[in-house]
């Protein structure tokens, strides 16, 4: 970490001030004048009279007359955190116009000295303070805490500012002293931006895109610099004023352009005991520096002169080195030996401090530890020793001509080093001298970065490793985004290999930040090559490097980034130290279940869940992932659900089984919920639960399945010898995912076919003997199922759907012997189907629950071979006798058809079933079945209905019993509002015709009553032609008939129907003439009746009548524009006001005051 800045300079606690931050005492006069008041407020304040000064900044803002100078100081809180000097002395505090950070500085330190003021509860002033709250009858324990809290939260600011200088100064020295003073010598070449500037720069620009206009440009801007809060300026990290803005810099540049004059390098040297007397050093002095922190800025001077010295005699000696080498090279192109030159050669090199470094054994590497300590390595410290436009003999060759001591310490792995490598020299006298001359035209340069990359070759993996860990976090951002999948490879390889752990937590850092936003493709190619990093490491470094990767992205804004920590949390679960597995990732994963917003990062987390719970061995974490099921399975996602029931709930319920817990904690667990909240939804279940429970047992079905098998008496003899009988393809439900295939539990379908066929044999020859799994089953599970299933409501049809799927899937997993044998009996048991039992108060029993329905649909058609199929019709024809005969709701017959008439394949059994009724001898069982047909015309086909509704339906009509025909007509009418064959229309049409024109229904109200209903509920939905030329004229001949009913109650009866099937017509299309003749005459008739007998009725019909009225006398004048509706004609704002309001008077029916707003499709 950085170092604190150096504080600065105390100021002096006498009453005196120092003379650059306060004006100069007035000089006395002989007589004192009229003191100023801003001149007292100065004085008390700079002698520490805190409280004086406070009374008089109350009276003067009593009076009107408040002075800045106070009002500045008890309104800013750091005034009243003084560290006491030395001796307890108050610090003297700087007036109001001393600069903000000698204001900050002097309130720095810790609490405590005496005359000090304590600070506030709260961050306000003292000129806001309530005093109330600190009487000696209060309990000021949470202020004070609160003001501690507050203390050290400014406490770390301080520290985050200070902190921030330090690493301004720090990023202000990056650049080396030596390349500083060449852009300085050299105005052409430009100096490299500067992280700080870059930031600051970045500020600017988006500042004035936004000013401008440019908003999206902006938004654009701050997506490439997302590491750059553009809201902050502090965030640049920069201890300075923010600087004006662009425009403002711009038009202010011309004032400082400084003409060019003509300059000329030469060369100078230092000589280390002039450095003393060097002034620059002047220039980093902090004004108010303490003489510690002014003897450190002369030390980093002074040894950055020291660097800059040596590194000019480097340069002097390595052009020796040159000098020398040329003329050995030109002396033996001359001569075969020049012992003398050699020993020369060999003395110079001797002086020259040579070290070989690891990565690469030929380079030239002089280091100063001041320099190192200060700026670590510079480019400048490390040089190849063939940088230089040359001519002389590689380095290969300057190998062979060190002394023998020198050469023993050389590598020896380099192969290059092991062979020489020698060039052909021309035959040619000139001077090496001419001949550097010569090659200096030459243009190399080693003197950027990537220069002296270039210019130094690696000659082994280390080196190689060591150059791409300095190379690619170059490369990475100059990639374009769509290709940087490219350098996965190389980034994991440098990682893997790369000595230096900085460096491999660099590169790991650029592959998770490798791609802003990453697709799916990109995610898999990032995960896999996690994995092979983690194959390749082992677990600790994965836990050490990769680890932290994650938990840095966990709260990333982009949904891609978390996406990419939440999959590859699953990815690395194999590769991680398994406590890692059950503490660290687990937390992980949990917090980003809770707490992350994106339904596809929830996915993924459930799914990495599923794999963490496939490794996971610690006992003590079965709760939490119970926890974590029951969270993911009410999650408000239909994609997580689903994630969690193909993955995180069969992974857990394997562990589960491990753990024998399946039938002792986790099954009945979700039961007693599934009948808690059974009792506690008497007024309202909370369906989405129920689903959520049951829908997790229906998953661990086959779990359930699987453990039954595998601790059955006979699996220590499943053995795969031989001929493996083939399973049927239908035998088991088609799992939702493989991990919820038995067979995939089991761990073969070999195996599971081998289980099969010696399971069958067990429950057909041997029984359940002490096979504990099993029992549990049936003498547990089964009955408390179905107690269950005998408190849920019937007419609730999702939860008759949700029970009746999963008892086909228990069914079917465990098998027809076991159905058969073990399941039906104890329905049939509890059921007890005989007609001898038939009473009054037998339908208010079972039959009545959705025991029948779920029975009926769930387990009788899980197998569909002939005597099953007979089985399930002879129950339903007996419910459906038994609940007539003994007159009870038929509401647990109704959910049995609607359930099976989902299902087209069961059509013709159930008309199988109605027939059954319809030939009844019970006049009770004929009229049951004539209400059956209502719900099984909509979803059966139109070949159908012709062929075997209609026939029975018209041989119903004909019953002796007139409560058989009358039970027919909504069959009818639901024909009328679905079908459209025009043979089949006439053929009802006459049948409802002779019903309401026969002279022996005249008196029939039960009849009239039912009609009217019908006519109500399909009108709006029916064939245009029926409703014109039968509904309407037929409901008019009603009211009228009404009109001389004698009796109120069946005229009010009457009315009240009429009424809710006009409204439910009125917003049908209706033409002028049919208005005029049938539908206005029908309103007024209607109205004469609600006078007498419903008054707030009789309002509405009186709108309604007026509202059409008008909007024929409309069309008289107007030309007609197409069909209108009488809807369109009852819409304006007064009548529709009316017309609600009285309706939400009445007591009618909620589906035929629902059809009011209802348009024909």
């Amino acid at each position: 970490a950085a170092a604190a800045a150096p504080p600065l300079p105390a100021l002096s606690s006498s009453s005196s001030p120092p003379p650059q931050l306060l004006p100069p005492p007035p000089l006395q006069a002989e007589e004192p004048p009229r003191v100023p008041v801003d001149a007292l407020a100065a004085q008390l304040l700079r002698d520490q009279f805190v409280l004086t000064a406070l009374e008089l900044h109350t009276e003067l803002l009593e009076s009107g007359r408040e002075l800045p100078r106070l009002r500045d100081y008890f309104s800013n809180p750091g005034n009243f955190e003084r560290q006491s000097a030395g001796g307890g002395t108050p610090a003297p505090t700087p007036p109001a116009s001393a600069a903000p950070g000698a204001l900050a500085a002097a309130g720095g330190g810790k609490e405590g000295g005496p005359g000090q003021l304590h600070r506030a509860g709260s961050i306000s002033t003292l000129d806001s303070l309530d005093f109330a709250r600190y009487s000696d009858d209060g309990n000021r324990e949470a202020d004070e805490r609160v003001a501690v809290l507050e203390f050290e939260l400014r406490k770390a600011k301080e520290t985050i500012q200070a902190l921030r200088a330090n690493l301004t100064q720090a990023a202000e020295n990056e650049v080396p002293l030596q390349e500083r003073r060449n852009y300085k010598s050299s105005p052409e070449i430009q100096e490299p931006i500067k992280p700080l500037e870059k930031r600051a720069l970045n500020f600017l620009v988006n500042e004035f895109l936004l000013k401008n206009g440019y908003k999206l440009t902006s938004i654009t801007f701050s997506d490439e610099n997302d590491d750059q809060d553009f809201e902050l300026w502090d965030d640049v990290g920069l201890n300075i004023p923010k600087p004006p803005d662009l425009l403002q810099l711009y038009r202010d540049f011309g004032n400082h352009q400084i003409s060019a004059k003509d300059v000329l390098d030469i060369a100078v040297g230092t000589e280390e005991d002039e450095l003393d007397s060097t002034t620059p050093i002047l220039e980093s002095i902090p004004i108010f520096g303490t003489p510690q922190s002014i003897e450190q800025c002369v030390m980093v001077q002074k040894l950055e002169d020291q660097i800059n010295a040596l590194s000019t005699e480097k340069w002097s000696l390595m052009e020796q080195i040159q000098r020398l080498e040329s003329e050995i090279d030109y002396l033996r192109n001359e001569k075969p030996a020049v012992p003398v030159i050699c020993d020369s050669v060999q003395s110079s090199l001797a002086q020259v401090p040579l070290t070989f470094p690891d990565d690469n054994g030929r380079y030239l590497d002089i280091k100063s530890s001041a320099a190192d300590s200060n700026h670590g390595e510079t480019e400048e410290e490390r040089l190849f020793m063939g940088t230089e436009p040359e001519s002389r003999i590689p380095k290969d060759n300057t190998i062979s001509y060190l002394p023998n001591k020198e050469r023993e310490k050389l590598p020896s792995c380099s192969p290059s080093i092991k062979a020489a490598i020698h060039f052909d020299k021309p035959s040619r006298k000139l001077s090496p001298a001419f001949h550097q001359a010569l090659l200096s035209f030459c243009q190399m340069s080693a003197e950027s970065r990537l220069g002296s990359e270039v210019s130094r070759i690696a000659d082994s993996e280390k080196s190689v490793m060591l150059m791409l860990g300095r190379c690619l976090p170059h490369i990475v951002p100059n990639v374009l985004l769509a290709k940087r999948e490219e350098l996965i490879p190389l980034i994991l390889c440098t990682a893997c290999l790369h000595p230096e752990p900085k460096e491999r937590d660099q590169l790991l850092h650029i592959l998770f930040n490798l791609i802003k936003r990453p697709d799916d493709e990109q995610r898999q190619m990032i995960l896999t090559g996690c994995v092979a990093f983690a194959r390749h490491v082992g677990p600790t470094r994965v836990e050490a490097e990769l680890l932290p990767q994650c938990w840095e992205q966990i709260n990333h804004k982009y949904p891609e980034r978390r996406l990419l920590v939440a999959e590859s949390c699953g990815a690395l679960a194999p590769y991680l130290p398994k406590e890692i597995r059950s503490s660290l990732v687990l937390s992980i994963l949990q917090q980003m279940l809770m707490e992350d917003k994106a339904d596809l990062v929830r996915e993924a987390v459930i799914k990495s869940l599923g794999i963490i719970m496939g490794y996971i061995d610690d006992p003590d974490k079965y709760q939490q992932g119970f926890e974590l099921l029951l969270s993911a399975l009410g999650d408000a996602s239909e994609r997580v659900v689903s994630a969690t029931h193909q993955v995180f709930l069969p992974a857990y319920a394997a562990w589960t089984t491990e753990l024998g817990n399946l039938q002792s904690h986790l099954i009945p667990t979700l039961l007693s919920k599934i009948e808690k909240l059974l009792r506690e939804g008497e007024h309202g279940l909370d369906e989405h639960k129920l689903h959520m429970y049951l829908s997790a047992l229906q998953s661990l079905i086959p779990s359930l399945f699987a453990l039954v098998l595998q601790n059955a008496p006979f699996t220590s003899k499943a053995k795969l010898q031989g001929e493996v009988p083939q399973i049927e393809v239908t035998r088991f439900p088609r799992p939702v995912s493989p991990l919820q295939d038995v067979a995939t539990i089991i761990g073969s379908r070999e195996q599971l076919a081998v289980l099969l066929q010696l399971y069958d044999y067990q429950l057909e020859h041997e029984g359940t003997t002490g096979w504990d799994t099993l029992l549990w089953v049936v003498n547990q599970l089964l009955p408390q199922l179905i107690e269950i299933v005998g408190k849920i409501n019937v007419a609730s049809t999702a939860c008759v759907h949700e029970f009746s799927r999963f008892f086909w899937r228990l069914c079917r997993t465990f098998g027809k012997i076991f159905t058969n044998t073990k399941v039906k009996p104890q329905f049939q048991e509890i059921l007890r189907l005989s007609e001898e039992n038939v009473d009054a108060t037998a339908g208010n029993g079972v039959l009545t629950k959705a025991t029948v329905p779920i029975y009926a649909t769930g387990v009788l058609t899980c197998y569909i071979q002939e005597e099953d199929r007979k089985l399930l019709v002879g129950f339903l024809e007996d419910v459906m006798t038994m609940l007539s005969l003994s007159h009870a709701p038929l509401d647990s017959l109704k959910a049995s058809f609607v359930e099976l008439g989902a299902n087209p394949a069961y059509h013709e059994l159930l008309l199988t079933v109605l027939w059954y009724g319809v030939v009844h001898t019970s006049a009770l069982v004929r009229c049951t079945a004539a209400r059956m047909f209502e719900l099984l015309v909509k979803g059966v086909h139109e070949t159908l209905v012709a062929q075997r509704v209609v026939p029975a339906l018209i041989t119903l009509s004909s019953d002796p019993e007139i409560s058989v025909r009358i039970a027919t007509i909504p069959a009818f009418g639901t024909i009328m509002e679905t079908v459209t064959q025009r043979e089949l229309l006439e053929r009802v049409k006459m049948q409802l015709a002779s019903f309401l024109e026969d002279p022996q229904y005249q008196d029939q109200h039960s009849l009239h009553t039912e009609i009217i209903k019908t006519f109500g509920r399909v009108g709006p939905n029916a064939e245009p032609r029926f409703r014109d030329e039968f509904v309407i004229p037929h409901l008019h001949k009603l009211a009228l008939v009404n009109n001389q009913q004698s009796t109120d109650s069946k005229r009010l009866d009457i009315a009240t129907h009429l009424f809710e099937a006009y409204s439910a017509l009125s917003c049908c299309f209706i033409s002028e003439d049919l208005m005029v003749t049938h539908f206005l005459p029908g309103l007024r008739c209607l109205r004469n009746d609600m006078e007498t007998l419903s008054p707030e009725h009789e309002v509405i019909l009186s709108s309604m009548i007026k509202e059409c009225e008008q909007k024929v006398e409309n069309r008289g004048v107007q030309e007609p524009q197409g069909s209108m509706s009488i809807a369109a004609s009852l819409v304006s704002e007064d009548t529709k006001t009316k017309f609600l309001n009285k309706m939400g008077q009445l007591t009618t029916s909620g589906a035929m005051l629902a059809n009011v707003f209802q348009r024909k499709k």
